[in-house]
């Protein structure tokens, strides 16, 4: 009979019915002499015995097993920053599947709702990301930003990100809804909150001159809203549309378990679905959001948020998000185009995947992570409730894949196409020296790293950012300084280059070291604020963004974000004056609040 290989071995006290098994260690040479008596000797039902003990080895050796492969893959997404995405894509795939051998594979079948995206997912897209039960490498970007936006959103859930406009309301709501629901509305306020002061507000239709672009198919257009970054560079970059913002926040609900969507108004004769608001399903009623203009929608006689329900019986409530006076804006969306709605769920492919049911099932403790949601269910969800006459997977995610394919593909063809579509995020470039660094303090600073961890020897976002700040004088003498050069790495000998292309690149390394201080500066900044530390932010807004020899593409979002923070310290009169401030990305959003602050102020 053979056995498996087994070294020192204790017998649980209730395995040892057997009198020649009294002794409570055992050694490998001795359990193969005991095991051979048992087999020859017998001792009643002991070799059933022996077989059971084996066994249940094995599965706790398995089970060890299990967890490792699952713990590698989790602190692989950990350390995504400072890997090589390559090798870490695919190790995390290895682990995966190495760790779902012993488990029994799920059963559901994919959601019902896939149709809606049918026309762009080809057949043997839908096998690879959604049917086929083995994990893939393109597996690890959900799962990176899975990860992402469960950390963003632990440690964003606390009091201090409180929307303070909504403080008494959220009280007054425990009686209303109960006290859970009461509390996810209070965490959603806080993600869309975040969301807003964190993601620069950027036009539909963006201002800043660009080459022409690549031929799109789906009637997509170059730099088109919503798809022309995706969600891992919007939330990176910090800066997006309203779709984009509308993305971010969502996904970050997601993780919360709050369900939420897009919601679109739908065209009567078209059928086309054009997104307006973020809604967040709380009981029976969607709370509305708008992304765009960077506020929640306000209530009846401006008081709390509003609900679907209320915009679909109340005309004011839409038209109160336009503005009168000189500045005349008008909301775009009426009571009357609200009466039916599309609820558009953010969903990757991957999310509905089986493989990532089964996932789910083995995160737990803190590895706890949403990667997989039962579409159908929580479209049946937002189907039940009064307005929502249609409920779909939202394409812009996918669009974005799509744009950023062809975009890839054009920038190889085309060298100006090239410098234009690599050069303004240069600093951020993950494979790059320099940028690496603002890149890994990017990361740390969202999932929550703010200082150094020296049981791990790592910085935190704080220290990387401050490194990021080289003083003037050393850019300026990168060109002369060869002590310098090395320090960040520049080796003239293994550039190859003559003395006028070496001058080019060292203005732009200059111009990317320039880009890299001045954001690394604002991102400190906001990191102050998510750490509670408001004044000290603000005189960092104040006094370094803000520092007229310093201007840079962050400004307006410095302004807002320095309002916000006089508001938080009580300045409500010079918060109320600098969001009336004209021409900002997020003008009208803007003058809502500081309506609401002075309404606040009146009561």
């Amino acid at each position: 009979m053979a056995l498996p290989k087994i070294s020192s071995f204790r017998f649980p006290s209730s395995a040892l019915g057997c009198p020649r098994l009294r002794s409570q260690h055992i050694g490998p040479a001795m359990l193969l002499a005991v095991v051979a008596m048992l087999i020859l000797g017998g001792c009643g039902d002991d070799t059933k015995l022996v077989r059971e003990i084996q066994n249940k080895r094995q599965a706790q050796q398995q089970l060890q097993s299990e967890r490792d492969h699952l713990g590698e893959a989790f602190n692989l997404l950990r350390q995504y920053i400072d890997l090589d995405v390559g090798k870490a894509e695919r190790q995390i795939a290895y682990h995966l599947n190495r760790w779902s051998e012993t488990k029994q594979p799920s059963s559901a079948a994919p959601p019902v709702l896939l149709k809606s995206i049918s026309d762009l997912l080809p057949a043997d897209q839908q096998k690879l990301r959604i049917t086929d039960a083995t994990f893939q490498s393109s597996d690890a970007e959900h799962l990176r930003n899975c990860f992402l936006f469960r950390s963003i959103y632990s440690w964003v859930d606390v009091e201090r990100h409180d929307e303070k406009l909504l403080t008494e309301w959220l009280k007054e709501q425990e009686s209303t809804l109960g006290v859970e629901a009461a509390a996810d509305l209070r965490t959603a306020t806080r993600l869309f909150d975040w969301t807003v002061r964190n993601v620069a507000a950027e036009p539909d239709d963006p201002l800043m001159p660009a080459p022409p672009g690549p031929e799109f198919p789906l009637g997509m257009q170059f730099r088109g809203p919503g798809y022309r970054q995706t969600t891992y560079q919007t939330i990176m970059r910090g800066t997006g549309d309203g779709l984009q913002r509308g993305d971010i926040f969502t996904q970050l609900c997601i993780q919360a378990g709050i369900p939420a969507a897009m919601l679109g108004t739908i065209d009567g004769k078209t059928g086309e679905v054009k997104p307006f608001c973020a809604g967040v399903l709380i009981g029976q009623e969607i709370y509305l959001f708008e992304p765009s203009l960077g506020i929640f929608v306000p209530g009846p006689d401006q008081v709390g948020i509003a609900t679907l329900s209320q915009a679909r019986l109340d005309a004011v409530v839409l038209r109160r998000l336009g503005i009168a006076g000189l500045d005349q804006f008008t909301y775009p969306v009426t009571k009357d185009d609200v009466q039916q709605c599309a609820a558009l769920l953010n969903l990757l492919p991957e999310a509905v995947s089986p493989r990532m049911q089964q996932l789910q099932s083995g995160l737990t403790g803190d590895r706890r992570m949403n990667v997989y949601v039962d579409a159908d269910a929580l479209a049946k969800k937002f189907d039940d409730v009064t307005g929502i006459s249609s409920v779909r997977i939202w394409n812009v995610p996918l669009l974005s894949e799509v744009y950023r394919q062809i975009c890839d593909q054009h920038a190889l063809r085309d060298p100006i196409f090239m410098s234009w579509y690599r050069t303004r995020w240069a600093m951020l470039d993950e494979e790059y020296g320099l940028a690496k660094e603002l890149a890994r303090a990017r990361w740390r600073h969202l999932i929550g790293m703010f200082n150094d961890s020296e049981e791990e020897g790592l910085s935190g976002a704080r220290t990387l950012y401050l490194e990021q700040r080289n003083p003037e004088f050393e850019i300026e003498d990168l060109r002369i300084d060869n002590e310098l050069q090395a320090k960040y790495g520049i080796r003239r000998s293994d550039l190859d280059v003559d003395g006028r292309e070496f001058d080019q690149q060292i203005a732009a390394i200059q111009t990317m070291m320039r880009l890299g201080k001045r954001t690394a500066t604002y991102w400190l900044s906001l990191l102050q604020a998510d750490d509670g530390r408001t004044e000290t932010a603000a005189g960092w807004l104040q006094d370094r963004v803000l520092d007229e020899q310093q201007q840079s593409a962050w400004v307006p979002a410095a302004r807002y974000n320095l309002a916000r923070l006089k508001e938080s310290l009580g300045e409500t009169e010079q918060a109320i004056e600098m969001y009336k401030r004209e021409n900002e990305p997020q003008e009208h959003g803007n003058r809502i609040r500081a309506r609401l602050l002075d309404k606040q102020n009146a009561d």
